[in-house]
């Protein structure tokens, strides 16, 4: 069996619940082998309510691990908070360098439980430099906003007007992750835009606040199954199977937060049969 091999770009949780630690957990449970190029550390103060602090990475270490990385070479790469113009702009110039195609962007904003953005010069940097290169973009629905120069969307219509806008800025395929927080919705809802049809993803919308790493976890999913040779279509629908269980399963890490569980999906045998079938009896 052929391992492929996956990048994510991205910041380091402490708290393991999200950034490139729910990326590596995810790639695991789906069975592809991934690399970190670390774009900051996020440290959390337990002393006061878990407020968040980020300290970047240098640019200059952040290219020598892109250097190490791509020269084992990978076969489809994610983004996650890369939190400086800097940063996004070397990120664009190894993709192109490198011609790589299977590319992810998650447009990461905040962090969660925070409510400033963390550089809002970044999301000019994105819409240039990043959009364009994007096979996935996977804002959420206050990313779709800023990427699309609009109000957060809170609504399926109000999705798909965010969703043109974003792919007319060069993004391919667009899947704004609404999941729970539509509430004129039943379900959890994601919507793809493909520059043609609009098409909604749905599952069971769970009453829980134990979706820390939610996102990143979507993305990384779709990432995982892009590198495996899937569709952007079928990727989602992995995805999506992927995130729901993840989320159905979360749990109570303190009194501040609760990750998503990535074994959940596992754990009903669905991966396993999908990268390893000689494995299932």
């Amino acid at each position: 069996m052929t391992i492929k091999k996956v990048m994510t770009i991205a910041g380091s949780d402490t708290s393991g619940g999200a950034g490139l630690q729910a990326d590596l957990k995810t790639f695991q449970e789906l069975g592809v082998y991934g690399m970190t190029a670390v774009t900051s550390i996020v440290t959390m103060d337990p002393k006061n309510h878990w407020h968040h602090s980020v300290f970047p990475i240098a640019v200059d270490t952040l290219e020598t691990q892109l250097e190490t990385i791509l020269s084992v070479g990978i076969d489809a790469m994610k983004t996650g908070m890369l939190g400086t113009v800097e940063i996004i702009e070397l990120a664009a110039r190894k993709i192109d360098e490198n011609k790589l195609e299977r590319v992810v962007i998650d447009p990461v904003m905040v962090c969660k439980g925070e409510d400033e953005v963390l550089n809002p010069e970044t999301t000019d940097a994105m819409r240039e430099f990043l959009l364009p290169r994007a096979l996935v973009v996977t804002p959420n629905l206050f990313e779709a906003g800023q990427l699309a120069g609009m109000k957060t969307p809170r609504t399926v219509a109000e999705m798909k007007e965010a969703a043109e806008k974003i792919h007319e800025q060069g993004a391919k395929f667009v899947l704004i992750k609404g999941g729970s927080k539509l509430e004129s919705e039943e379900k959890a809802v994601d919507l793809l835009y493909d520059g043609k049809e609009f098409m909604l993803y749905e599952s069971e919308k769970f009453g829980t606040t134990y979706t820390h790493g939610a996102g990143c976890t979507y993305a990384s999913a779709i990432t995982a199954e892009l590198a495996k040779g899937k569709s952007v279509y079928d990727a989602i629908d992995v995805a999506k199977e992927f995130i729901t269980a993840a989320i159905q399963q979360g749990f109570r890490l303190n009194e501040y937060v609760g990750p998503t569980w990535h074994g959940a999906y596992r754990s009903g045998k669905k991966a396993v049969t999908e990268y390893c079938e000689d494995c299932v009896e």
